[in-house]
Order: structure tokens, then sequence, then C-alpha cells
């Protein structure tokens, strides 16, 4: 990973802006879209600061500022950047971003636009909805774990919360309170045909954001196991096992 993806609270912080023209514009509007106050060089008390000048300027600008400690992003000059912008996909409250660590803009522009197309335009209703529900959603299932795996059955492909469809908002609230529904106990098999991720199915991909433990053969690589959910059990075994536990569970081999 090439840096750390952070999102920033900026409402009412100052940030410094240097520099005139449509990129630096652009700027201005990103960080007051975002809620930060814009402010001249001159002025003390900023963290952050973005640079839209060209050549020799930029880099004297930026020595200056990152002199006084402050974080600096300078257009099109990744090598003196502090942090970079991604391309964003915004679903308020709901914000996807992409980034190529400044090698391609073009790029992660292409997927912000691909998912974009993808995306409901009110799926930042469904996120308002679930958190407005979450008492509910606590209620009906208050065991983490199977509060957990019920959000994810819902929120899965085809479920009655599936962001991926226009309108899922509006049944969150029949859902949080609806009659309770068996949760059965799941092993799903997955055959690896090597050991690049890249190499997953669209189809095996979800199992490892939903299972609560991952067992595998030794020899699966850490890049597989890296994919699976940061709190499911690893668990290293020669074989398939026999009694894999409550929830979901994947099995990871060669073919």
């Amino acid at each position: 990973m090439h840096s750390l993806p952070i999102f920033l609270d900026l409402t009412g912080r100052m940030v410094v802006l240097i520099g005139e023209g449509e990129t630096a514009e652009a700027k201005r509007r990103l960080i007051e879209r975002a809620g930060g106050v814009v402010v001249d060089e001159a002025t003390g008390g900023a963290k952050l600061a973005f640079v839209a000048l060209a050549g020799e300027a930029a880099d004297a600008a930026a020595a200056r500022l990152k002199a006084r400690g402050l974080l600096v992003n300078v257009a099109d000059r990744p090598a003196l950047c502090d942090f970079t912008l991604p391309a964003i996909v915004d679903r308020d409250p709901v914000l996807i971003a992409f980034s190529t660590g400044g090698r391609s803009a073009g790029l992660a522009k292409t997927l912000r636009q691909r998912l974009e197309a993808a995306l409901p335009a009110d799926l930042g209703r469904l996120a308002d909805a679930m958190f407005a529900a979450r008492d509910a959603i606590r209620a009906r299932w208050a065991e983490p774990d199977r509060r957990r795996r019920a959000i994810d059955a819902a929120l899965a492909e085809d479920g009655p919360l599936d962001p991926f469809r226009a309108g899922s908002a509006d049944a969150v609230a029949a859902w949080a309170s609806g009659a309770d529904v068996a949760q059965h106990d799941h092993l799903f098999a997955i055959r690896l045909r090597s050991g690049d991720p890249d190499d997953l199915t669209l189809a095996e991909q979800p199992g490892f954001g939903q299972a609560d433990r991952v067992f595998h053969r030794p020899d699966v690589s850490p890049a597989i196991l890296a994919r699976a959910r940061a709190d499911a059990a690893r668990i290293a075994c020669p074989a398939p096992p026999a009694a894999p536990g409550p929830g979901i569970s994947i099995d990871l081999g060669f073919l």
C-alpha cells in the first residue's frame, strides 16, 4: 500500500491555497465543498496547503510551506506532494475514493466514472436509513456475530438492501423490524488457481468479505488471505474441517 487512505473533516478548518487559474479554482471548490476555509499563505493556523503553480515557483512555495510544518499538495507534481487527491464518487454520506498514487489521474477518473454509473443516486439514503435503524437492528439481532451476518446477507447481491439497487433505503425499516429468520451455518469451498488474488472470480470474492473464519492449506499465499475480513479467523489446516463452526466459513485450497 503506497499511502494511507484517510478522510479528513475540514469543517471550519483553514486550508492554504496558492495559485491562480482553473486548477486553483478547482482546488478551491473542492476545499469549500468539504467545509474548509480557504486562506492565503500569510494566515497562520492551517495544517494543509494546496499549491497550483508551475516550475520553480511551485518548488519554492512547497518548500516554504513544508518548513512551517504544513502537509502540502502540489498540482501535477507528485514528487512534491505529502498527500494526493483521489478521484471521488460522492453519494453523501457515502464517499468512495480512487487513487493511483499520482501515477495516472486518467485511470482514477475512469474507475470513478464507471462506478459512479453503477451506483444508484440514492445510495446515501441507504446509509442514513441504516444509521437511523441501528437501535432496531441491535434489538432484533442482539448478538454481534448474528447481527453482522444478518447485515451482510441483507446487503448482498439481490438481498433486501442490495446497495446497487435503487430504492433499497425504503426497505430498511421493514427489514429491521421484521420477523426473525433462521440463519444457517455455511462452509464454502474455494479452489484457487494460483497465489494471485486477482485470479479470484467475481463469484468467489464476496465470500472473503462475509466469512467468520478462513480455513486454508498452509501454502495459500498471504496475499490471498489478506482479501478476507480483518477480524476473520485464519486457520491453517491440511484438509477441509469436519465441523467449521457457526456462521459463514470458507475453505481455501488449490485445484
